[in-house]
């Protein structure tokens, strides 16, 4: 279909996304003005500094690292055409709720770990945990639809081809994150995080 290569009157959503998160990498990792590590989520600092339930997601490790998650923005925004997005704010919503759900999923995790005295060390940053997220909703969207996110009207429809997409990067993506270096919590409740913002 042609109008998933054609430019779309969606796609600001998209374009402000990717010129923040390259707009940062040049402040922290090129220029260097930035020091990136007042953003990262670390999960005992949250409390005294909620802001990097926000920024953690705005900064990267390296410039691979961004360029993997540009190209996650590029395939969820193919997928979101195919599927017959009819809103034109559904992925900076997305993005927002998603940050306060990843936030709470790991809050939980780190909870249960504490009951059995158990208190994990870790930062995590990057915009992997959001493209999780979408692939999560977009696979179960592909299968059902949904027709309304959060009262709005969003019009996906059910879709075998991003089916048969989405579960292939969702295999390859959970093997891939058991790679050294790759925060495996970060995936996992972001994937958690778009099923769970499917359902509502």
């Amino acid at each position: 279909m042609n109008i998933n290569n054609s430019i779309s009157k969606y796609d600001w959503q998209y374009l402000i996304t990717g010129f923040f998160l390259i707009s940062v990498f040049i402040f922290t990792d090129l220029i260097g003005v930035i020091d990136k590590e007042y953003f990262y989520f670390i999960p005992r600092l949250i409390s005294n500094q909620p802001h990097r339930i926000f920024t953690s997601i705005l900064i990267h490790a390296d410039l691979n690292h961004l360029l993997s998650n540009l190209g996650g923005i590029i395939i969820t925004r193919n997928f979101l055409m195919r599927l017959g997005i009819e809103s034109r704010f559904f992925y900076l919503k997305f993005i927002l709720i998603c940050s306060f759900f990843n936030f709470f999923i790991i809050w939980v995790y780190e909870r249960i770990l504490s009951y059995f005295n158990i208190f994990p060390n870790y930062a995590v940053l990057g915009f992997s945990g959001i493209i999780y997220a979408l692939f999560g909703f977009l696979l179960l969207t592909s299968f059902y639809g949904k027709k309304y996110f959060l009262g709005k009207q969003i019009g996906f429809n059910s879709n075998f081809e991003v089916q048969k997409m989405s579960k292939t990067i969702c295999i390859l993506g959970l093997i891939f994150s058991f790679f050294p270096g790759v925060s495996l919590l970060g995936h996992l409740t972001g994937f958690i995080a778009g099923c769970f913002l499917f359902l509502i």
